[in-house]
């Protein structure tokens, strides 16, 4: 798999930077989010348990701009 770059928070600090890509899965379409983990105990509480191998991060609605459903056509 391969992951391929749709942007970054545009109002982030050098090297603090919530991110989103788009993968190249064939089976189904995802994007991998790069944010800050949560570990706030009242918004975990609100989650309940998170299974092994998930994590749960938070990330700008900016970056949420950047998700889009096929983004080999933006390309061209």
């Amino acid at each position: 798999m391969r992951a391929h770059f749709l942007g970054k928070d545009p109002s982030s600090l050098e090297g603090n930077s919530p991110t989103l890509f788009a993968t190249d899965r064939s089976d189904r379409k995802t994007y991998i989010a790069q944010g800050w983990v949560v570990t706030d105990p009242d918004a975990l509480a609100d989650v309940g348990p998170v299974p092994p191998g998930e994590a749960l991060i938070e990330i700008p609605e900016d970056v949420l701009a950047f998700y889009a459903r096929n983004p080999e056509e933006e390309d061209r």
